[in-house]
This record gives structure tokens, sequence and C-alpha cells, in this order.
């Protein structure tokens, strides 16, 4: 989804993972390579590597799972991951980045203008 919905230049976009055999086999390496996605994967026991992965987890299952569940059905539970992830990656103010949503501050980056500036509330709409 996420090479779907953007430009994606070669070497721009990381894949990081643990050493799990899933992320290392040869396929799975070959289909991010053919996607133009470098892979990353950190040293064994290196609890920082995930880090940023396990704290999106945390809020996933806080603000979606444990408080809008029980699901009816499978295609309602993925239908409301994909509204979540539109919603984190899009709408989201995250104060790591000047509370404007990650997707915004992708784009102010590779347009060059400062990111950490912010939007005004036009731009938003």
């Amino acid at each position: 989804m996420a090479l779907a919905n953007r430009v994606v230049h070669k070497g721009q976009l990381i894949h990081h993972s643990d050493h799990g055999p899933q992320y290392l086999s040869i396929r799975y390496s070959a289909t991010l390579a053919a996607a133009g996605v470098a892979m990353s994967a950190g040293t064994v026991g290196d609890s920082y590597d995930n880090a940023l992965a396990e704290s999106v987890n945390g809020l996933f299952k806080a603000e979606l799972i444990r408080r809008h569940g029980p699901w009816r059905d499978l295609e309602h539970l993925e239908q409301s991951i994909m509204d979540w992830v539109d919603w984190y990656n899009n709408r989201r103010l995250h104060s790591w980045c000047g509370a404007i949503p990650p997707a915004e501050y992708e784009a102010s980056y590779h347009s060059g203008r400062d990111p950490s500036a912010g939007s005004t509330e036009l731009e938003r709409k």
C-alpha cells in the first residue's frame, strides 16, 4: 500500500526489520529490491532497532484494536486497519515532526521547504 500511494525514488525507502528468517529470505529480499526498497536489519539483540515499530504497534493496539473492537468479520477489521493507517499518516498530528501529519512532513521535506516550520491551516485543507 505504501508503494502504491507514493512515488518512491530508488534508495529513498528503507525497510527496517530484525533478523527474522522471513525478513532475510531470498524471495523477500528480491521483492524489496525489485521495488527499489533498501533493506536494513539491525544487529541481533539490539533493542533500539525495533523501538519505533514497537511504539507504533502500541499506539495501533491502544487507539484502534482495544478501543474499537470487537470486529464483525475479517473485512471489517481490514477496513478499520486501513482507515487507521490513513488517519495516522495523513491527519494525526505528531509532536516529533512539528505537530503536522507525517505525510505533510515528508512532502515538505521533498519539496525543499523546512518541514519543522509546520504549515498554515489553509495548506492543510
